[in-house]
């Protein structure tokens, strides 16, 4: 007999049909942030913040252009009339430049020193993605949330279901004694059949909880890209509930904006530092370089210059005290930003504190109510086995015992949801699970 026992339990865990593990509230919050479709926007903030990197690095690689032009001019450089006369009556030759001109080329510059322009550059363009991964993670951040409504949605509606069918046995027994003393005459039959409808009633509300816990399985599943089979009551973490610091993605998402202003700022010192940078141009065309050559001969000709150019554009300098009294202004609105959030954070964490107070106020009561209401509805099924009572009497004591117990339950899964809220609007909600 103890071999079959042991065989049919290796036949069941076999087949998967084990007892069902249920799914830890940490667990359901870390598969929705991977399931949700925003934490693929991570990896492409990344890679476009590389890529923009990458593109103002080759601003230190050789610049080169080409370039092709040809021009008519109104007046071209001529020899003096005297000094043509001579030069013709020596027989020199002397046709002087054409108007019409002509020019292909490449100019190549290479930057030597940018005054941290270049460098600058790079730094605005990685704080603007951590901006954006900020930005995203306070929307991925909210994920959680969601998924703690519906999780201790369900733990409330598996609540209702335990105490809906301990309820219905409790019916039941009471059904089947008086079954018994319609038999025995000492009941009538109307009193068996109202406890029947009751019991049929308590069968109905447990067919909608039933239904409504498929739904709402359904829909956490779908959220989270699992299947959520069954969820377990969370143990809320001591030392998170006692944290008082409050690291909320939002304070983070201000932070990158504030490094990105100084950035910006550091952008503005580097407009107004000089460049230096080598340079070289090579063209072929009429003319070239040499212009008595070529007023002498109208043949094109390979040309070349290189050297060294030195730029300080002072423009900048019209702008900079607007562009740094702009940054100050967006500054200010930032940690305006932060000061609101802040003061609204600690305004919810006043409420959730009470409401946490107030449930373990009604909790400390709750186990004595089910004591007496427990101790009345004893009383009442002893009375109407002496018929001092009738069935509805009964039936209110029952209902009234069961709706102390849905109660006490209520109270403690609203408080800790209370609890789990107070560590979302910290984000400190480390967990530890029975």
């Amino acid at each position: 007999m103890m071999r079959r026992s042991v065989c049919l339990i290796i036949t069941l865990l076999h087949f998967g049909m084990a007892p069902v593990l249920a799914q830890t509230l940490e667990e359901c919050q870390q598969a929705a942030e991977q399931n949700y479709p925003l934490i693929q926007q991570y990896g492409l903030i990344e890679k476009t913040t590389a890529l923009t990197v990458k593109n103002i690095q080759k601003g230190w690689l050789p610049q080169v252009s080409a370039q092709a032009q040809a021009t008519y001019q109104s007046d071209v450089t001529a020899w003096p009339d005297q000094m043509k006369t001579m030069m013709t009556g020596m027989g020199i030759g002397m046709k002087g430049l054409t108007k019409d001109q002509y020019r292909v080329g490449i100019d190549v510059s290479q930057t030597i020193y940018d005054g941290g322009a270049i460098s600058s550059q790079k730094r605005i363009a990685r704080e603007q993605g951590k901006v954006q991964a900020a930005q995203n993670e306070v929307n991925i951040y909210n994920v959680r949330k969601r998924v703690n409504e519906m999780y201790f949605a369900l733990l409330m509606l598996d609540e209702q279901i335990k105490l809906n069918r301990d309820l219905q046995e409790q019916l039941s027994g009471n059904e089947r004694k008086l079954a018994s003393m319609v038999k025995g005459g000492t009941a009538a039959e109307s009193d068996w059949q109202n406890m029947k409808a009751e019991r049929l009633n308590v069968v109905q509300q447990g067919t909608n909880l039933e239904s409504q816990k498929r739904m709402l399985q359904s829909m956490l599943s779908t959220f989270c890209g699992l299947e959520i089979k069954a969820v377990q009551k969370p143990v809320p973490s001591v030392a998170a509930l006692q944290q008082q610091t409050v690291q909320r993605p939002e304070l983070k998402a201000l932070d990158a904006q504030l490094n990105l202003y100084d950035a910006q700022e550091k952008a503005l010192d580097a407009a107004l530092m000089p460049k230096l940078g080598l340079f070289a141009q090579g063209f072929y065309g009429y003319p070239g370089l040499n212009m008595f050559e070529d007023m002498m001969r109208h043949d094109w000709s390979l040309n070349g210059i290189i050297g060294a150019r030195l730029t300080w554009n002072i423009g900048a300098l019209y702008t900079r005290r607007t562009d740094k009294a702009k940054l100050n202004v967006q500054r200010s609105l930032s940690n305006v930003q932060r000061e609101t959030f802040l003061f609204n954070n600690n305004l919810e964490q006043m409420q959730q504190n009470e409401n946490i107070a107030r449930y373990k106020k009604l909790m400390a009561d709750d186990e004595e109510i089910i004591t007496l209401r427990q101790a009345v509805r004893k009383a009442a099924e002893s009375k109407l086995s002496h018929g001092i009572i009738d069935v509805n009497d009964l039936v209110r004591e029952i209902n009234a015992e069961n709706a102390a117990r849905v109660q006490q339950s209520m109270h403690e899964i609203e408080m800790l949801k209370e609890m789990y809220e107070l560590m979302f609007t910290r984000n400190n909600d480390k967990t530890t699970q029975q």
